[in-house]
């Protein structure tokens, strides 16, 4: 067991989550945290300070998309995009728990990007890579697009689309309340197929995932 101060309350989101990890996961964990706070005073990667803070609203927050990213991968070793990471949150936290996955982190702010090849290097994540660029410009194909905290549904989808593979790709948004009104405005070519909603231990904020793909639209006979 060990003595970090985060450790119980890590253990404990896992056993609420259902999310059975071991213990070199539990570590690798713990010692991101401890990474995201070290370089944190340097490069602003979060507004938050505080370890328990830390703990709720980043890692067992991201945490909770775990599990329906591994019923939707099935197991097999797809490639994720993490649009706008930041400080790598939930990409980081993917890979860490889904090892067979490859975890891209892309940003616009290059000391973010470096930050999270530092991680990948650090916690020996192969699979993990931070990129710096904007998500419009991304020519690679990813089987799962996903943020979190990022933008609005339009601008995340719009924005994304070309990375998005085809034919079945799909998005992956973690957002907080129903978003009603992000939903009525999203494009006739995307396609909402599920809004799974999540509950994350010590949150007292609703969460939810909204699932996505693009489609093609009819076009009028001539």
């Amino acid at each position: 067991m060990s003595g970090h101060p985060l450790d119980a309350g890590l253990r404990a989101g896992l056993a609420a989550l259902a999310l059975p990890l071991d213990d070199a996961q539990v570590q690798q964990l713990l010692a991101y945290v401890d990474l995201l706070a070290k370089w944190n005073r340097v490069y602003n990667l979060t507004a938050l300070r505080d370890p328990q803070e830390m703990l709720s609203h980043h890692l067992l927050d991201s945490l909770s998309v775990v599990a329906p990213l591994r019923r939707a991968t099935g197991g097999r070793p797809l490639r994720v995009l993490d649009v706008g990471s930041g400080g790598g949150l939930p990409g980081v936290v993917i890979a860490i728990c889904c090892p067979e996955l490859t975890v891209h982190c892309v940003d616009t702010v290059a000391k973010k990007a470096a930050y999270i090849q530092q991680v990948a290097a650090t916690l020996r994540l192969p699979r993990l890579r931070g990129v710096h660029a904007r998500v419009e410009s991304l020519t690679e194909a990813y089987d799962v697009v996903c943020s979190r905290a990022f933008a609005s549904l339009v601008d995340f989808t719009t924005w994304s689309r070309q990375a998005v593979a085809q034919p079945d790709g799909v998005w992956m948004a973690l957002k907080g309340k129903h978003p009603t009104d992000e939903l009525a405005a999203l494009a006739s070519d995307v396609q909402v197929f599920h809004v799974e909603p999540v509950v994350v231990p010590g949150l007292e904020a609703e969460r939810c995932i909204v699932w996505m793909r693009p489609q093609a639209v009819p076009q009028p006979l001539v």
